[in-house]
């Protein structure tokens, strides 16, 4: 039995708010169903972040539902969608019973009984060949309402306890139904959350989940009954602490220029053979940061334009010497390329020219914690009360975007 994981496809992002990622996405879906068919896949597991909003666009939504009406002619038997943090739960669930006759089972938020996580998977013949337990991204609501004149650390710790206890239920409730069957058959698990020992990157879009001293939680939260963790959240692939059996299959696409020189994958667990395999996906579209002095870009710039290929860029001049007019001096390299310049950054006029009220950055590129610090900044508040107001500013993020998803 084979299972394919992928996660964090983020349909219906833009990068820096205005470049659609639209024919990547497509194109990478198209070659996911190529994939799944030459390498005889029976299960498909999404974990999480389907989409980039809980509000996704109509096309978003459309090549979203046109790939599981497709999927099943690949030859896989099975697809387990569960919900990431980006995801609303209302949007994924709705369709779920409809998708169930297509052996489509979508678990967009956690339930108040575990067993609802929990399903046996079927060969064509009706025999077992594997249980899942699909776990999506645990809001904290989902688990136990925090309550009044709760202090912070026993906030973290009782969020910490409840998702492990989570799992634990999880992981009974799976074992018994493989105890149940004949056969030794394998027990998978999900997970969109951030554990430690999974890999990060500058500009890599990944939203903060969860509060304080849990932002990551161990992998022993996961039971040794599980043979397979299929987690989601982080977009760069990674084994946990060496452990080839829990991973992050990292996003199919680059989120930004800081994942532009990522190789992207799949993996394949064939538990047959007891191998794991990492599948690259194709570039659907090239990315590049450029960035040095002025020599170093035009040399890199002439080398883009004479490739012929189509590149997506920023260029972020670092040099010593004030380049005032760096904007027409880079749109006069590239006349008549196949490059779009996305962003364009100047250190040394920033540094030298704005004033402490400007950023380097447009607003369109910080997150909400980056300006809420560069605030605190301005206004000189001591560090230990910048601290203290930057966690209870997270605790604040944390709510904001656990109740604005659509139920």
């Amino acid at each position: 039995m084979k299972i394919l994981h992928t996660s964090d496809w983020h349909l219906g992002r833009t990068l820096y708010t205005r470049k659609e990622r639209s024919e990547e996405h497509r194109a990478f879906l198209e070659w996911l169903l190529k994939t799944i068919r030459e390498n005889a896949v029976e299960v498909l597991v999404v974990a999480g972040d389907i989409f980039d909003s809980g509000a996704p666009s109509g096309s978003a939504q459309k090549m979203y539902y046109d790939f599981l009406l497709n999927v099943r002619e690949s030859g896989c038997r099975h697809v387990i969608i569960v919900g990431g943090n980006h995801d609303s739960p209302g949007l994924l669930n709705a369709p779920k019973e409809i998708l169930s006759a297509l052996n489509v089972l979508v678990v967009g938020k956690a339930s108040e009984n575990p067993e609802e996580e929990v399903f046996v998977l079927r060969d064509e013949n009706e025999n077992p060949m594997a249980v899942i337990g699909a776990v999506p991204y645990l809001r904290e609501r989902d688990l136990n309402r925090y309550t009044e004149g709760e202090s912070y650390a026993g906030r973290s710790k009782r969020m910490a306890e409840n998702i492990r206890k989570h799992y634990a239920a999880v992981a009974a409730i799976a074992e018994q139904k493989r105890d149940e069957s004949e056969n030794k058959i394998p027990i998978i698990a999900t997970g969109h959350l951030s554990i430690a020992g999974g890999a990060r990157s500058e500009d890599d879009g990944v939203r903060d989940i969860y509060i304080g001293a849990i932002e990551c939680l161990g992998s022993d939260i996961f039971p040794s009954v599980f043979d397979y963790v299929a987690l989601g959240h982080f977009h760069i692939a990674s084994a946990i602490n060496g452990n080839e059996n829990i991973r992050y299959s990292g996003s199919p696409i680059p989120m930004g220029f800081g994942e532009a020189k990522q190789i992207k994958n799949v993996i394949v667990a064939d538990f047959e053979k007891n191998e794991i395999q990492k599948i690259e996906i194709p570039v659907f579209q090239k990315l590049e940061s450029v960035k040095g002095d002025k020599n170093f870009i035009a040399k890199r710039l002439s080398e883009l334009k004479e490739s012929g290929e189509s590149v997506w860029i920023e260029v972020i001049y670092d040099g010593h010497e004030l380049f005032s007019n760096l904007s027409p001096w880079v749109s006069e390299q590239l006349n008549d390329s196949n490059i779009e310049v996305l962003k364009i950054q100047n250190k040394e006029y920033l540094d030298r020219v704005l004033t402490k009220e400007h950023t380097e950055k447009s607003l369109e590129e910080l997150n909400e914690l980056e300006v809420f610090k560069k605030l605190l900044e301005d206004k000189d508040f001591p560090d230990e009360q910048m601290q203290e107001l930057e966690i209870l500013y997270r605790e604040i993020l944390s709510e904001i975007h656990d109740t604005g998803e659509k139920e």
